[in-house]
């Protein structure tokens, strides 16, 4: 018995590390044009400001030592800087890495390396938030990932998860989809290409590969240890992305269920 568990637990490792490979592929393709998909990038004033206003509650006043995990071309990373936080940032991918410095170089209190948000290979007891947007939706291993991120934070500290369920959609919303791509369509406005089938097939394999949802995503933390929820709906962001925007991208904001969970690390 103990060796079949042996083995079966080496064939899941393989299969993890087989679509980490896929997922880092996908976002290394994605990494040039990422900025001009919907809702990545956080355009200066109004959005930027409820975005930190958000990520200040939930982090709390006196976070300083910040992980920030799959931070992508460094959107959430220029928040947290502003902030005054001092952050370390992995993620995935190189072509991710190299555009977030480009992004970024100069700038103090700032180190960005290549690292699995899984394994996060930090100290014990460091940090005083880990934060993360648009990560916990693709994890494979959830369970081992919140456990680390326990271990990582200061007794007190917080970790704050920007996401979504991006899986199941209501009736309306692809009703509001369906509207948006033919408006696009119509006025010739196309967006960065993205490979369907592969983001498809990397869903379906993923952990929540059913859809993210934040009770599930609670009860997986509180079995890590953490406790002192906070949720709220990220509609001070959306609707700084709603100003201005034509209807196509209008209808596209807050489509899809998503939510800011935080909890806490006790001590």
């Amino acid at each position: 018995m103990m060796r079949c568990e042996a083995e079966m637990s080496a064939v899941m490792s393989l299969g993890n590390y087989a679509l980490k490979d896929e997922i880092r592929e996908y976002w290394t393709k994605r990494a040039e044009t990422f900025d001009q998909s919907p809702g990545q990038f956080i355009k200066p004033g109004a959005e930027h400001d409820a975005w930190a206003a958000m990520l200040r509650r939930h982090m709390g006043d006196d976070a300083r030592q910040v992980l920030e995990l799959a931070f992508g071309t460094g959107e959430v990373t220029a928040i947290l800087l502003g902030l005054g936080c001092e952050v370390t940032g992995l993620d995935l991918t190189e072509a991710m890495l190299s555009r977030a410095r480009a992004k970024h170089a100069g700038k103090p209190g700032l180190r960005l390396f290549l690292g699995d948000a899984e394994d996060t290979r930090e100290a014990n007891n460091r940090y005083d938030a880990v934060v993360s947007r648009h990560l916990v939706w693709t994890l494979v291993d959830p369970a081992a990932a919140f456990r680390d991120w326990f271990r990582v934070l200061k007794p007190g500290g917080r970790v704050v998860i920007m996401d979504g369920d991006y899986v199941r959609l209501s009736r309306i919303g692809r009703l509001r989809l369906a509207l948006s791509d033919w408006l696009s369509a119509r006025q010739g406005a196309t967006g960065p290409a993205v490979d369907r089938a592969a983001h498809e097939a990397i869903q379906q394999q993923v952990y929540f590969r059913d859809g993210l949802r934040p009770a599930r995503l609670r009860g997986m933390l509180e079995e890590a240890g953490f406790t002192d929820f906070r949720q709220e709906k990220p509609s001070g962001p959306h609707a700084a992305q709603r100003k201005g925007a034509p209807l196509r991208q209008k209808l596209r904001v807050g489509v899809w269920n998503s939510f800011v969970l935080s909890c806490a690390k006790p001590g």
